[in-house]
């Protein structure tokens, strides 16, 4: 008879959940983890094999566990006035944030979110032993400064975790909720800035909150516009005195110089590998425009992806669609699924295959 996880000596607290992962199934069109599905340009990925290639004559040592050049480009992409002594990087953003619990949270300490929100904040929290506290949103998915300083104030946190635009909404993160909620606690403040780069051009991000708030953390990942999800990096920016807490908890060397070769090429090329970002919103907004006019229900994003409701069978949908090479996202929530954006023919394929859904099961009206 095969062990189970039951059968094993497993902390309390791990037991009967899940491990965290979209289905993965080979289809056509993939459209259900918001990746950046357009392939890296040819020059930039013929840089960025040069440069690993470099990395292999010394590979028999160990890499630079500070990673100075990887955050000192990190530093000149992000401007703002930051310096490499104000970046961190890691295995993907959700090692990043697990450092950042691993630092300021764990045993006998809370972190406060607000679902519907990315899963891996309360998976990453439960597996560090913190706490995790969910608030609630506002109408349409928004947090306004009062609902936000409201849920800090009943829960005394001692992590807050905002995420801008939202992940799985796609909803924008107002700077004055920031500003409020940083205002109302003693603890650390992380806002996940995954889909920074999706966010209408001009508009300001966290990232300006930054001076004189030395508890304010900005995540950032080089998965989605980057088009470098394989590669897994992930970084922050904070007070070089957050950097230093990291420094306490991080695996030594945790950063392989080949992952570090590949990010510091690509950054080199970030003007080339942004330019694809303008036709993913132009595809987002399309599906927005066309999946409106079936007679769904698109939620506002500023993401490189669109929840919708009015789905009336979401797990039939998301079937149909499966049928027809074509695989979203069924995140649970009543009468909606979610898409990425992708390239222009893989819309259209979307959008195809969804009018054949909508004839065979048609929209229904879901309240706001």
């Amino acid at each position: 008879m095969a062990t189970t996880l039951e059968d094993l000596p497993i902390r309390d607290d791990l037991r009967g959940q899940s491990p965290y992962g979209a289905p993965q199934k080979h289809v056509r069109v993939q459209l259900n983890v918001n990746e950046n599905t357009h392939p890296v340009p040819q020059d930039v990925a013929d840089d960025i094999v040069a440069s690993i290639r470099q990395a292999l004559a010394t590979v028999n040592r160990y890499p630079d566990r500070e990673f100075t050049e990887l955050r000192e480009s990190l530093a000149g992409y992000l401007g703002h006035g930051l310096g490499a002594e104000s970046i961190w990087a890691a295995n993907g953003s959700n090692e990043v944030i697990q450092q950042l619990l691993q630092a300021f949270g764990g045993p006998g300490r809370s972190v406060l979110g607000f679902p519907p929100t990315y899963s891996m904040h309360s998976i990453i929290a439960s597996s560090t032993g913190s706490r995790w506290i969910a608030a609630e949103r506002d109408a349409e998915f928004r947090i306004s400064p009062e609902t936000a300083v409201a849920a800090v104030r009943a829960h005394q946190p001692d992590l807050v975790f905002l995420c801008g635009p939202n992940n799985p909404t796609g909803t924008p993160l107002a700077l004055a909720t920031v500003e409020a909620v940083y205002e109302a606690t003693d603890g650390i403040v992380m806002v996940d800035e995954a889909y920074a780069e999706f966010m209408p051009a001009g508009q300001p991000t966290a990232l300006t909150l930054l001076p004189g708030r030395p508890r304010l953390v900005v995540s950032r990942t080089m998965s989605k516009a980057f088009a470098f999800a394989g590669a897994r990096v992930g970084y922050l920016a904070a007070d070089p005195a957050v950097i230093d807490a990291l420094r306490l908890v991080r695996l030594p060397y945790h950063l392989s110089a080949l992952t570090q070769a590949a990010a510091v090429a690509a950054l080199r090329h970030a003007p080339e590998m942004l330019r694809m970002v303008d036709d993913i919103r132009g595809q987002r907004d399309r599906m927005v425009t066309e999946l409106r006019a079936m007679g769904y229900q698109p939620h506002e994003t500023w993401s490189n992806f669109v929840l919708f409701g009015g789905v009336a069978d979401p797990r039939a949908a998301f079937e149909s669609l499966l049928e027809r090479d074509v695989i979203v996202r069924d995140l649970g929530i009543p009468n909606h699924l979610r898409v990425s954006a992708g390239t222009a023919e893989e819309t259209t394929a979307f959008l195809d295959a969804m009018r054949e859904v909508a004839a065979e099961q048609p929209p229904v009206r879901v309240a706001a």
